[in-house]
């Protein structure tokens, strides 16, 4: 009996996989515990009616976990937290078109909506692909 519980969470498994909504994990760790609870029992109902309440529970306590856990992985990049809010010298002229920073020493491109000298310092306020976009400091 243990084999068609592990069959299902292997099913489940792969319903993951292709349709990534933590909703079938669930469902999937049900399977593992009836698995394992069918090692002790072969009460038929028993398991259909734990297999049932497991997955639920765990829908409704493990799902909010991960998925708190997954928008607080999405949520920060490294750019964020190692650049934006710095401040960076300008080591080309910047405009709207053209320009460049260096920080850390790494020339970065960077656009500005106000013109910047080559020397001038910047703060670095965002970032979109490999460009920054930076505020003249005064």
């Amino acid at each position: 009996m243990w084999e068609l519980f592990l069959s299902i969470a292997i099913v489940f498994v792969l319903l993951e996989i292709f349709v990534p909504s933590l909703f079938f994990i669930n469902f999937a760790l049900s399977g593992v515990a009836c698995a394992i609870i069918s090692l002790f029992t072969k009460s038929i109902p028993f398991l259909t009616i734990s297999f049932v309440l497991f997955g639920f529970i765990f829908l409704f306590t493990i799902r909010p976990v991960f998925l708190r856990l997954k928008a607080q992985n999405t949520q920060k990049t490294g750019m964020e937290e190692k650049y934006i809010g710095q401040v960076a010298t300008a080591i080309e002229d910047i405009d709207n078109n053209k320009g460049a920073i260096g920080i850390y020493d790494e020339r970065w491109e960077a656009r500005c909506a106000q013109p910047v000298q080559k020397g001038e310092k910047v703060t670095i306020k965002s970032a979109q692909g490999l460009v920054f976009y930076v505020e003249k400091n005064n």
